[in-house]
Formats: C-alpha cells, sequence, structure tokens
C-alpha cells in the first residue's frame, strides 16, 4: 500500500516560457512517502483514505524560458478500493534560478498486492512565483515504479503572463 501512494506526486508537473501555448516535457523521479498516513474507512477491508507527501528531482527537466526545474514536493490525498486508487493532490516546483511554479493534479492508479503498478492523470498551473508568476497551462502524466522510486513522465504546454 505504501509504495502505491508514492505515484500520487504525479506529479511533480510543468514548465514555462513566454508568448503563446508553448509544448514541454519532463521526467520526475520520486521517493518514497514522508510522511505517510492512512486510514481504514471501516465499510469494508480493502477501502482507505490516506495522505502523503513526496520529494521529487527532476531526472529529465522541463526547460521553462531558458530555465530548468530541479525538485519539488508533491502532497496528496488519496482514496484507495481493493486494486485501484484515486489521488489528488498539489506540486511546488523549484527551478534552478529559484522561481517557483505550482500545480494541482488528479488521477488514477492500480495497485497489485497494495504496491503501485501504474497511475495516470490530468494536472493544471496554480500559479508560479519570480518570472513564473501569472503562469498557465496544463497537461498530462503517467507514472510507473522503478524500483524503490516512482517515475512519472509529464507532458503539456504552458504559457508565461505578459
Amino acid at each position: 500500500m505504501r509504495r502505491m501512494f508514492i505515484a500520487s506526486t504525479l506529479v511533480c508537473f510543468a514548465a514555462a516560457a513566454a508568448g503563446a501555448q508553448t509544448k514541454v516535457t519532463g521526467t520526475a523521479q520520486c521517493g518514497k512517502p514522508d510522511p505517510q498516513h492512512a486510514i481504514p474507512v471501516g465499510d469494508r477491508p480493502d477501502h482507505s483514505l490516506g495522505v502523503e507527501q513526496l520529494k521529487c528531482t527532476w531526472t529529465k527537466p522541463m526547460e521553462i524560458g531558458g530555465d530548468k526545474s530541479k525538485d519539488g514536493v508533491s502532497t496528496a490525498t488519496n482514496e484507495v478500493s481493493g486494486n485501484s486508487f484515486r489521488a489528488h493532490g498539489f506540486h511546488v516546483a523549484t527551478m534552478e534560478s529559484g522561481d517557483k511554479y505550482f500545480v494541482w493534479y488528479q488521477g488514477t492508479g492500480e495497485l497489485k498486492e497494495g504496491a503501485l503498478q501504474s497511475q495516470k492523470g490530468n494536472w493544471g498551473f496554480t500559479g508560479g512565483s519570480g518570472k513564473l508568476k501569472g503562469i498557465k497551462g496544463k497537461g498530462t502524466y503517467t507514472c510507473v515504479p522503478s524500483g524503490d522510486t516512482v517515475t512519472c513522465e509529464i507532458e503539456g504546454e504552458y504559457q508565461l503572463a505578459k
């Protein structure tokens, strides 16, 4: 069950540049959640609600107006029901310059014996700091386990404020 929550990172997302919508891609690798809490709902044995926070590193940074994503923190809630789950969270990413962007994300995933098999979903910018203030855009993500970590492929588009 613990490994399934790792995927909620997802999602460490996004990017930025100027002008019209600009395509963006990146790869984030996220570690084990810390902290992580799960509480059984009580209506059936395989139904629980959880909250977690994880740290991520961009192994293939998202380039945003000449700046690159470096790392981030995802905070999420999860509902687990049997071998599937739904995640909703927020990610705060830090660029090499120190600017930050903020993203919401939501998705669904599959588990096997409590371990993450896959997760996919959508994301969108909620804001940013410095040159990323007023950033807009959205995209999709897909996450899969990779040893003790989770690797998330992110793609989408963005537009910086004028």
